[in-house]
């Protein structure tokens, strides 16, 4: 089984603008900016051998203000700057109740078959309590960006910046190779 870590995209792999104490999601290319930060970790995780996937959800698609062509416009943008494998997205409305909207883990566990990732050895990075709740739930281990939208939910770890993200990745990931082998 392989090891996975999974990118929430808004706020983590791009900037967000924040009204009144919401992130708003870009609903073009035009506002869509890449965070500069996610980069070296991403690298540095791909070289370690990391299947890296981004997961989103998306509501705007469902409710009509965002049109399907600008979100796969900035996703390109995201897969040909980022050394991402994948990006999986949940278009669907709160009111859908759907499987794969985040805090759920319908997305984690499709990237799973996909992949062949074991979730007890993979990881989800996030500033929000909802993708920290999915990890919990499936077996991750979630590193939550200290932000707004946290939480007081189980956290595994808080990182202060993206920095941080490939060392403590390291050390999470040696000390479950180390307890898995002894078992």
């Amino acid at each position: 089984m392989k090891s996975g870590v999974f990118f929430e995209r808004d706020g983590i792999l791009n900037l967000v603008k924040v009204e009144r104490g919401h992130q708003l999601t870009p609903l073009s290319l035009d506002e869509f900016q890449l965070n500069p930060a996610a980069l070296e970790p991403l690298q540095k995780l791909k070289a370690a051998g990391f299947v890296l996937l981004a997961t989103t959800n998306q509501p705007g698609l469902s409710r009509g203000y965002l049109p399907r062509r600008e979100l796969d416009r900035m996703h390109a943008v995201l897969m040909q700057r980022f050394p991402l494998d994948e990006i999986l997205v949940c278009p669907h409305d709160e009111s859908d109740h759907c499987n794969c909207r985040k805090p759920n883990t319908g997305l984690l566990t499709e990237a799973a078959f996909k992949w062949q990732l074991g979730l007890d050895r993979s990881y989800v990075v996030s500033d929000k309590w909802q993708d920290a709740q999915a990890a919990h739930v499936i077996g991750c281990t979630s590193l939550l960006l200290k932000s707004p939208w946290t939480g007081k939910g189980h956290h595994d770890f808080v990182l202060s910046n993206l920095s941080e993200l490939f060392e403590k990745i390291q050390q999470a990931h040696s000390a479950s190779v180390l307890l898995m082998n002894q078992v």
